[in-house]
């Protein structure tokens, strides 16, 4: 692979020309080839090139799948967009080998996040077995990105100007009684016992709405704290919300509540002090001892009477 050439070096005196044979290289071996024998591949591949050539994407669909590392998060996104698809056109896409793309595939099946889409009338008509085609479950599209905070805080913004601040007071008050509002206290003997249940099913119903209540017992009073709030960043710009629901919270427990703490405004939970009342039967029995004291004392004059008197 090598190839000959004569050139002229010039003449000596009393000398003709001389001719040198110069070997010239077609190829430079030591930066085409490697120690391994194996040649080395300039450019790039296919599914390379295809990735590059494919136009930026937000990162909407497949926001909920970012922790699971990026190639998922892409297989996720193919998913979406064009399935039902089978692993090998997903592989062909993103330059990855069908087994590949299967293990993911398998991954993403036993979250629930994906699925085997049922065969078509045209692939069942077909000879052979057909191929497999994937789509996401309806689990896998809850975990995409949504703007429902968005689009919930337009809507009240449009709210308020359309009917103004006594619009957004009574669509949170009615937001807030479609959950609890059909709540009500019971007779269980005491009014402590009576308030601590409406608390405790309260707390239950907020759980069933998103909201992860609980109740706890502190000092004289008992607390609703809900460690969740679906609507905190609309709530943030819209606290008629939270005022809504200690308005009836307070009814339904037939009591006044404190709001100490929202998640609106930064805080942990969102919690509500329903103050239980004291024991009316000690007070009554306090009283009924001091009125026995000081009638069954005398006045000192009615004393110093009979002892004149004796």
């Amino acid at each position: 692979m090598r190839a000959e050439s004569d050139q002229c070096a010039g003449g000596l005196a009393g000398a003709g020309p001389i001719y040198l044979r110069l070997r010239v290289p077609w190829v430079d071996c030591l930066a085409e080839f490697r120690h391994t024998s194996v040649v080395k591949t300039l450019g790039t591949t296919p599914g390379e090139q295809r990735r590059a050539q494919r136009p930026a994407r937000a990162a909407v669909s497949p926001g909920g799948f970012a922790n699971e590392g990026h190639t998922r998060a892409e297989v996720v996104r193919l998913l979406l967009e064009q399935g039902p698809i089978c692993a090998t056109d997903i592989g062909s896409t993103l330059g990855l080998s069908a087994a590949g793309v299967r293990r993911h595939l398998d991954v993403l099946i036993d979250n629930g996040d994906a699925e085997v889409a049922p065969p078509t009338r045209y692939q069942q008509r077909g000879r052979g077995r057909p191929a497999k085609k994937y789509m996401l479950s309806a689990s896998g599209r809850e975990r995409l990105s949504h703007a429902y905070d968005d689009l919930a805080t337009a809507a009240m913004r449009a709210l308020r100007d359309v009917g103004g601040d006594s619009a957004i007071k009574g669509f949170a008050d009615r937001r807030v009684r479609s959950i609890v509002g059909a709540i009500q206290r019971e007779s269980l003997g005491t009014e402590t016992a009576s308030i601590e249940s409406a608390a405790e099913r309260i707390a239950e119903a907020l759980s069933a709405a998103g909201y992860a209540a609980s109740t706890r017992r502190v000092g004289t009073g008992v607390q609703i704290c809900q460690h969740h709030c679906p609507v905190s960043h609309v709530a943030a710009e819209f606290p008629e919300l939270c005022e809504a629901e200690q308005q009836v919270f307070s009814e339904v427990l037939e009591t006044h509540v404190q709001r100490l703490a929202t998640i609106a405004n930064g805080d942990c939970a969102c919690t509500t002090h329903v103050p239980l009342p004291v024991h009316t039967t000690a007070l009554l029995l306090d009283h009924h001892e001091t009125q026995s004291t000081s009638v069954a004392q005398p006045a000192a004059g009615t004393t110093r009477l009979r002892e004149e008197r004796a």
